[in-house]
């Protein structure tokens, strides 16, 4: 069987995962280890007067209790933001001050004020209980729109109107234009809800600390461990980068809520030096709720202008975006470049303008997750689409037909150059594999069983691999995104890879593996691949944003060119050759048209042993390469939903769920399979279930299972998978990125089928039965039905 691209092969890792054998960060055990737990705050906004551990530290086997003025007093950093948005007047943006415990005021619920250590978790916890906190509560917002409003509460002195930023990007007279003689106009309120993350693996941290040689060790539950090392370090002052190692082994999903230094790792670390014992941080689910960066929560109104042909002819779009109380990493990119760059969808509009005003409110932070803008943009233009349709009388499919972009490379006027893409064959794919010609029929025969039955599409296209670093850095960004790969061949023929990319779900050690053997033709059982620690790679950008294989893998790639070079010459001196002869296969390394070769093994002994080598070589067979993108890559995709609705109780069944991707090559079908399943459960979760509800003085009111729904295997139908491939034109491999896309392209389509089988477009996410209910109340059972 073929282990090489495109090889449908069963995954390395899940070995030690199905048997209970895979080791988390909660899974370590430390010498002189102790526990910690959180002082956290019951009110959303609040000044902090007192702090009276004594109850506490009066009890056995409680350490310390330590508090933010404290960590202030020495000299720990505020927890920053990474991308820098400047609003449309070209002020910079005004974000409030994050200290990782708050120091006199605390501006969400949960947000904490000191730290409790104890010989045992139970006892952190309870003692946490026994710490006394005097607060003199303050009024709060946790409304976007209402923190704009004059009068409401201010988070931050330093942020006027609680506005961070008010940026845009388009030509906004030029949109005014094309929708002022338009001969149709789609206007759209749309609310993007809020979510939790809820990765199966909570949050967890392990400090080390070791006087001997002022060194720290973090056990932690990162996407990526370097710049959780770089930030630490250069921007927290915990410890100099070079007597800080981070390590990140398994970890039990991300979904970008991973991506950041949270305060309980910087508080952790200091932790463990205050008191010379390792300090254990695990939260609870209750605490994820309450910590974790939250997702979405954006406020929109839209118009869409069309001529008389159904051709769009300008777009606006006016967002409003909930940060929450402070600006976690990549909150101020997301609803920015991540998601106005994306509202030309895979439609050729001339004219397009965004504004998104950013703002603070007495929430917890918001931040990237699965997608991380795109399905906010994709959410705005496939509602747009599907709504048109109706109200211009014309099929949807064919609204999308006639703008579909189809010459490539193609400019948007919102800063993207999409360089590849078939829409009409991805539209053609999903529309046969969904039996879309049969769907009147299947209509008629709900409707014979008392239920609405209906079709909704949404066709997306997202950005991945964000680069090049130079284009990145003009629009903010503070770190370079490339990423780095070391190829080691040992003396008997084995590799080692070593890359700045982190698996946390993605199948990394099946994935990089098989581009090693498709290269080498080596087993993969040859081939280890080693990542998430600090002392043992150089330096890395970690994974998210559907970055590893457009990204990681191809660092892997420019690393083998240089070990194959040195292999080639290698070989050729021993087989007295030219090196334009020597050609790599199935393990060997070969005369071309002869039958002189070398083992794989004996190249790797030739260069450890070097007793044969060329003049002026280096011995040793081992390569590293940074790579840096030339441009974005593009997936896109057509998803097609069908739904039956019972009227009389608004629940939604999901009977038909289409999804017809283009991700460029495909290194393991079996693994992209599994990435779009979870991505589009996880939209289908948001789209009908999920949603992060605050009251209106900022209390949590969804802190837990009871009262959040996450989505189960009763709520998801089975999917019908499609591919349609145009290979990226931007990296070695080709590779476009699938980790988000199931995500991105979902939620509209749910909603869409949702609101054609109930015939009222209002209707908002979740689409909980009582507000489906609602809504055919509303406008009455559709003629068929009734």
């Amino acid at each position: 069987m073929s282990e090489g691209i495109g090889a449908a092969v069963k995954r390395k890792e899940d070995k030690r995962f199905i048997t209970g054998r895979g080791k988390y960060t909660d899974d370590i055990r430390m010498e002189n280890q102790a526990y910690g737990a959180f002082v956290r705050s019951p009110h959303a906004h609040a000044e902090v007067k007192g702090i009276d551990a004594t109850a506490a530290l009066a009890m056995d086997g409680v350490i310390a209790v330590h508090t933010g003025p404290e960590l202030k007093e020495d000299g720990i950093g505020d927890i920053i933001t990474g991308w820098a948005i400047h609003s449309k007047d070209g002020n910079p943006m005004n974000v409030g001050a994050w200290n990782p415990m708050a120091t006199a005021r605390v501006r969400h619920v949960g947000e904490p004020v000191a730290i409790v250590i104890a010989e045992s978790q139970a006892l952190a916890r309870l003692a946490a209980e026994a710490v006394e906190v005097d607060y003199e509560e303050l009024p709060a917002v946790a409304a976007a729109t209402r923190a704009l409003e004059e009068g409401a509460p201010l988070l931050h002195d330093n942020v006027p109107g609680n506005l961070i930023f008010d940026w845009e990007i388009g030509d906004e007279a030029a949109a005014d234009a094309g929708l002022a003689g338009a001969a149709h106009i789609t206007e759209l309120d749309i609310v993007n809800n809020r979510l939790a993350p809820n990765a199966i693996e909570p949050r967890s941290a392990i400090a080390v600390y070791n006087d001997i040689d002022d060194h720290y060790t973090l056990y932690t539950t990162s996407q990526n461990p370097h710049v959780a090392r770089l930030v630490l370090s250069a921007f927290y002052n915990v410890a100099p980068e070079h007597k800080l190692r981070v390590i990140a082994p398994d970890v039990g999903g991300g979904f970008g809520s991973k991506i950041y230094i949270y305060p309980e790792e910087i508080t952790c670390l200091w932790a463990s030096m205050k008191t010379g014992r390792s300090v254990k941080w695990t939260s609870d689910r209750s605490e994820a709720f309450m910590t974790d960066a939250h997702a979405r929560d954006h406020v929109t109104k839209a118009r869409m202008g069309f001529d008389a042909d159904g051709k769009i002819v300008g777009l606006k779009v006016n967002t409003v975006a909930n940060i929450g109380a402070y600006a976690s990493l990549f909150a101020t990119a997301t609803p920015t470049y991540l998601y106005g760059t994306l509202l030309s969808g895979q439609y050729d509009i001339t004219n397009v303008y965004c504004d998104v005003k950013a703002v603070h409110t007495n929430t917890v932070p918001v931040d990237a997750y699965r997608g991380a803008g795109r399905p906010e943009a994709t959410f705005v233009m496939e509602r747009l689409m599907e709504t048109a349709a109706r109200e211009m009388g014309m099929d949807p499919a064919e609204l999308r037909r006639r703008n579909f972009i189809t010459e490539f490379p193609h400019q948007t006027p919102v800063i993207m150059t999409y360089d590849s893409g078939d829409f009409h064959a991805l539209l053609e794919k999903g529309q046969a594999a969904a039996d879309v010609a049969g769907f009147a029929a299947r209509k008629a025969e709900a409707a014979s069983r008392g239920k609405l039955r209906g079709i909704g599409y949404s066709c997306y296209i997202e950005a991945c691999g964000i680069a090049p670093s130079k284009a990145v850095g003009s629009l903010g960004a503070g770190v370079g995104l490339w990423e780095s790969a070391e190829v080691r061949v040992n003396p008997v023929g084995t590799i080692e890879i070593l890359t700045g990319s982190h698996a946390h779900g993605q199948g990394h050690e099946t994935t990089f593996a098989q581009v090693v053997s498709d290269r080498f033709g080596l087993p993969m059982d040859n081939i280890t691949i080693v990542h998430g620690d600090t002392d043992k790679v150089q330096m890395g950008m970690g994974t998210y944003g559907s970055r590893s294989g457009a990204v990681g893998m191809n660092a892997i790639v420019k690393a083998m060119d240089k070990v194959e070079a040195k292999v080639k010459k290698i070989a050729a001196h021993t087989l007295e050759a030219s090196e334009d002869d020597i050609v790599i296969e199935d393990g060997e390394v070969k005369v071309a048209g002869t039958d002189k070769k070398m083992a794989w093994h004996e190249v790797g002994l030739a260069a450890y042993t070097a007793h044969n080598l060329p003049d002026g070589m280096e011995p040793g067979l081992k390569e590293g390469a940074f790579y840096d993108p030339t441009n974005f890559t593009f997936p896109s995709g057509t998803y097609i939903c069908e739904v039956e609705v019972d009227p009389e109780t608004g629940v939604v069944e999901i009977v038909r769920f289409t999804a017809a991707d283009d991700f460029g090559t495909v290194i393991n079908p079996m693994i992209v399979e599994g990435q779009v399943h979870g991505g589009v459960t996880q939209g289908i979760g948001q789209a009908l279930l999920e949603n992060v509800v605050y009251d209106e003085d900022g209390q949590l009111i969804t802190g837990s299972y009871m009262d959040y729904c996450m989505p189960r295997a009763d709520d998801v139908p089975s999917y019908v998978l499609e591919h349609s491939t145009t290979v990226a034109p931007s990296n070695p491999l080709g590779v476009k990125g699938c980790g988000e896309a199931g995500a991105i392209g979902s939620p509209p389509a749910v909603i869409n089928a949702i609101t054609d089988a109930i015939g009222n477009n209002n209707l908002t996410m979740p689409a909980t039965p009582q507000k489906v209910w609602a809504a055919i109340q509303e406008v009455g059972l559709p003629q068929a039905a009734e």
